[in-house]
C-alpha cells in the first residue's frame, strides 16, 4: 500500500474549522526551506505560546500546525521569498482561514496596520504558494504559472483555478442531477464529478452498501438518498469539528507472523494515511487515534518522511537533477515573463507617443464625439457620422474603427497601431494614462526580477546539496560529479543524443569566456545599434577594435533581464573579449594577425556626436578614458559542444577549446567564408563516428555564422 503524500480536499474541509481556531495568533517570523519547497510560519498565540504552522508543496503537499519537536532547523541565510514574507508580516494577526471551494486551496489572510496579505497555498499539480495583496495581486509566489486558463506570476491578479463542484453544500436536487450527468459507474462519479478522490468515492459506496461499479443509471431513488444522507452528515461533522482523527498502518509481512504488536511504534508496521474520521475502507487496519486532526496530520508526515528515507537500511539518494531541472524550468518561465513585461511595456509607450505624434487628428476625433453628446447625439449616429465622413476620405474619420457608448470610449487605427482612448478627456490625459499603464507593467517586472533572484538561488542550493551529498557518499558516483572519472570519448560514440536550446544571444555573434561571461558582438551597423541601445547596461564592458569596421563587443556582467551590477571581471575573460573584438573586425579581413583594441564603460557611450561632427548608422561616441589592448592577436577556434547541449560555439580559442568536444583553430587565409565552413565540416566528420551527429548540429552554414568576415584557413593547413 502506497503512502499517502497530498491532503485530500476532504482532509482540508477538516482542517479549515480546525485552524480557525488560531485566528489572532501573530506571525513572528517566516522561513523558506527551497530543497522541499516547504514554507514555516512561527507564531505567537495568547493561549498556546509559540504555533509553527507548516505548508509543503513539492513532492509532498501538506498544510498543517506541527510540534516545534518536529520543524527542521532555521535555514542559514533566508531567500527573498522568505525576506518577503517578514517583512509583509511580521507582527500581523492572522484573521482568516479559509479552503476555496472544495478545492485542494487553503488561504491564510493576515493583517496588519499598513497591509493585508493572503498567503495561498496550492496542494495539486505541482504545487504552489502564491502571497496576494489586499486587492489579490501576486507579490510573489514559488512558481509562474502561465496557462491558458490561469496565470499566477508577481504583479498580476491571482487566478484561482475554476471552482469545483462543492458536494458538502449543494442541495439534494442539484447533487442528483450532478451524478445523473454522469455516464461512468457510481464509484468514478463521486471520484471525479463530486471531486471526493478514489478513497472517498469508495467510503461512500461501502457506507450506503451499494455497489462500486453500479451504473449511474441503475441508482433509485432510495440510492441517491442514502448517499445524500451520509455526504451531507459528513459535511456537517467537518464544519463542526467533529472529527476522530486516525493514522492508519500496513503491516509489514517477513513470513514469520511479525507485526501483531498494539502499539503505533512497531517498527513492523509502517503509516500509509491519516483521515480526520475513520474510514470502513481501513477496517482492517491498525489506527491510532488522535484528539485533534492537525496533531494527525503531523504524526503522519513526521514519521512516514523518516521510515521512507531509510530503505533496506541505506538512505535513498534524492533525486536533485529532477529539482535542478525544475528550478532550470522556472528561470525559464520567469525569463519570459519578464520580457513579457518589457515588450507589454514598450507597447504602452509606443501608443502614447503615437497619440502625440498625431495629435490634431486624435484631438480632432475627440472633439467631435464630446460636441456630438453635449447635443445629446447618440452613440450610433455619431459612428455613423464617421463612416460618411471616411467614405469622404476626411482622415480624422479614417482613423476611428469603433465607439463604445457603454465605456465612452474611441478606438482608433493609428499608422496600423489600434489606440483605444477615453472621448472625454484630452489627448494629453489619454496619453499620461498610457505611461502609467507602461509604468505598471514595469513595476511587475520588478517583482518578476526579484523571484528570480530567488529562483536562480534555489537553484544553487540545490546543486550544493548535491555536492554535498556526493562528497560525503565516498563511492564511484564522487569521483564522477567532480570530473575524476574519465571523460566521456564523445567523438568514438556511434550514437550522440542532440539537445539544444534556443538562446536571445544567438541572433548575434557571442561565445562564452573560459570564466563564463556571455560576450557578445554585432553582425552589422543594425546589430550594433541594439547592442548598444538595449543590451549594454551598467556593469558591462563595451570593446572596440581600434581599426575600422569592426563589431561592437559587450561583455555582459548579468542577462538582460537582470538588474545591473558591477562585476570583477578577470583578466582572461577581458582578454579574450578584445580578442573577440579584433578577429571579427577589418584587421581579419586585410590579412593581418593582430590589431589594438579599446575598452570603456557603458556610461562613455554616446549616440550624440560632437558638436560639428556626424555619426553614420551603427557608429558611436565615445568620451573619456580608455582602456587599450595593444598588439592583440586575432584568432577563432570552431568547435562542437556535446555537454549539456550538442551545438556549434566559436571564439577565441582559450575559451572554445575548453568547452567543446573537439575543436578547430582558423587565422587570417586565402578561404572565402563558404569554402572554409565546408572544410571544418569535413574535418568534423572525420572526427566523429556519428556522422548523421555532425550533419544534425554542424552544417556548414551553421559553422559558417561563427567564421570572421574575409578570408580564412585552418591553422595546421
Amino acid at each position: 500500500m502506497d503512502h499517502k503524500r497530498e491532503l485530500t480536499s476532504v482532509d482540508l474541509a477538516a482542517l479549515e474549522g480546525e485552524l480557525a481556531g488560531y485566528e489572532g495568533a501573530k506571525l513572528d517570523k517566516a522561513y523558506l526551506y527551497p530543497e522541499d519547497d516547504l514554507v514555516r510560519l512561527k507564531l505567537r498565540d495568547f493561549d498556546r505560546g509559540r504555533v509553527e504552522f507548516l505548508i509543503e508543496v513539492g513532492d509532498v503537499k501538506r498544510a498543517h500546525v506541527a510540534d516545534q519537536s518536529h520543524v527542521p532547523d532555521a535555514p542559514g541565510r533566508p531567500p527573498d521569498f522568505a525576506m518577503m514574507l517578514r517583512n509583509r508580516l511580521s507582527g500581523a494577526d492572522l484573521v482568516r482561514v479559509e479552503q476555496f471551494e472544495f478545492d485542494r486551496i487553503i488561504e491564510l489572510e493576515f493583517d496588519r496596520e499598513d497591509a493585508s496579505t493572503t498567503i495561498v497555498a496550492e496542494l495539486f499539480g505541482d504545487g504552489n504558494v502564491a502571497v496576494l495583496d489586499e486587492y489579490g495581486e501576486v507579490i510573489d509566489c514559488l512558481e509562474t504559472v502561465r496557462l491558458k486558463s490561469r496565470t499566477v506570476a508577481p504583479g498580476t491578479p491571482y487566478e484561482f483555478p475554476s471552482a469545483r463542484f462543492n458536494p458538502m453544500t449543494v442541495d439534494y436536487d442539484g447533487f442528483v442531477a450532478r451524478i445523473k450527468e454522469s455516464d461512468a459507474d457510481l464509484v468514478r462519479t463521486l471520484a471525479t464529478q463530486l471531486n471526493f478522490g478514489g478513497l472517498y468515492g469508495e467510503e461512500l459506496c461501502t457506507r450506503a452498501g451499494i455497489d462500486y461499479n453500479v451504473a449511474v443509471d441503475d441508482l433509485d431513488e432510495s440510492d441517491f438518498e442514502r448517499l445524500y444522507e451520509l455526504i451531507d452528515e459528513m459535511g456537517t461533522r467537518l464544519r463542526e469539528g467533529n472529527v476522530d482523527p486516525r493514522v492508519y498502518y500496513e503491516t509489514l509481512d517477513d513470513g514469520d507472523g511479525a507485526g501483531n504488536g498494539e502499539s503505533g511504534d512497531d517498527p513492523d508496521r509502517r503509516r500509509v494515511d491519516v483521515t480526520p474520521i475513520p474510514l470502513s475502507e481501513y477496517e482492517g487496519l491498525y489506527s491510532e487515534s488522535f484528539t485533534e486532526f492537525n496533531s494527525a496530520l503531523d504524526d503522519y508526515f513526521f514519521n512516514f518522511q523518516r521510515e521512507e528515507e531509510v530503505e533496506g537500511g541505506e538512505t535513498q539518494r534524492p533525486d536533485f537533477e529532477v529539482e535542478i531541472e525544475k528550478q532550470k524550468r522556472i528561470i525559464q518561465q520567469q525569463e519570459q515573463a519578464i520580457e513579457d513585461f518589457e515588450a507589454d511595456a514598450e507597447v504602452e509607450r509606443e501608443k502614447a507617443e503615437l497619440l502625440y505624434a498625431n495629435y490634431d487628428l486624435v484631438d480632432d476625433v475627440l472633439s467631435t464625439v464630446r460636441a456630438a453628446r453635449e447635443d445629446d447625439v447618440s452613440w450610433d449616429d455619431i459612428e455613423a457620422k464617421f463612416d460618411e465622413g471616411a467614405d469622404r476620405g476626411i482622415a480624422a474619420a479614417e482613423a476611428v474603427v469603433s465607439l463604445d457608448g457603454s465605456e465612452g470610449t474611441v478606438t482608433l487605427d493609428i499608422g496600423g497601431t489600434r489606440v483605444t482612448v477615453d472621448a472625454f478627456t484630452g489627448v494629453e490625459k489619454n496619453a499620461d494614462e498610457l505611461y502609467k499603464e507602461a509604468k505598471r507593467i514595469e513595476e511587475k517586472k520588478e517583482g518578476a526580477l526579484a523571484a528570480i533572484e530567488n529562483t536562480r538561488e534555489d537553484l544553487e542550493a540545490v546543486k550544493e546539496r548535491r555536492d554535498e551529498w556526493e562528497a560525503d557518499d565516498g563511492e564511484d558516483e564522487v569521483a564522477e560529479d567532480e570530473g575524476e572519472d574519465e571523460p566521456t570519448d564523445w567523438l568514438s560514440m556511434q550514437s550522440i543524443p542532440t539537445r539544444s536550446t534556443e538562446r536571445w544571444y544567438e541572433q548575434f555573434r557571442w561565445f562564452h569566456t573560459s570564466d563564463g561571461f556571455l560576450v557578445i558582438g554585432g553582425r552589422d551597423a543594425d546589430d550594433n545599434e541594439e547592442l548598444v541601445q538595449k543590451y549594454l547596461e551598467g556593469g558591462d564592458k563595451f570593446f572596440h577594435a581600434q581599426a575600422h569596421g569592426g563589431p561592437v563587443t559587450v561583455l555582459k556582467a548579468t542577462g538582460p533581464s537582470e538588474p545591473s551590477k558591477k562585476v570583477d571581471f578577470p583578466q582572461s575573460s577581458l582578454d579574450q573579449a578584445a580578442q573577440f573584438a579584433v578577429s571579427y573586425s577589418s584587421v581579419w579581413k586585410d590579412g593581418k594577425f593582430a590589431g589594438d583594441v579599446y575598452m570603456v564603460d557603458p556610461d562613455q557611450v554616446s549616440k550624440t556626436p560632437e558638436s560639428g561632427e556626424y555619426l553614420e548608422k551603427g557608429g558611436f561616441a565615445i568620451r573619456g578614458d580608455r582602456t587599450y589592448f595593444e598588439s592583440t592577436p586575432v584568432g577563432v577556434a570552431v568547435g562542437i559542444t556535446c555537454d549539456d547541449e550538442t551545438r556549434v560555439i566559436g571564439g577565441p580559442s582559450e575559451a572554445i577549446e575548453g568547452q567543446a568536444a573537439t575543436s578547430i583553430t582558423v587565422e587570417p587565409g586565402q578561404f572565402a567564408q563558404n569554402d572554409i565552413a565546408k572544410r571544418l565540416y569535413r574535418e568534423f566528420k572525420e572526427r566523429f563516428a556519428d556522422e548523421t551527429f555532425v550533419r544534425k548540429v554542424a552544417s556548414p552554414d551553421q559553422i559558417q555564422e561563427f567564421l570572421p568576415p574575409g578570408g580564412s584557413r585552418m591553422s595546421e593547413d
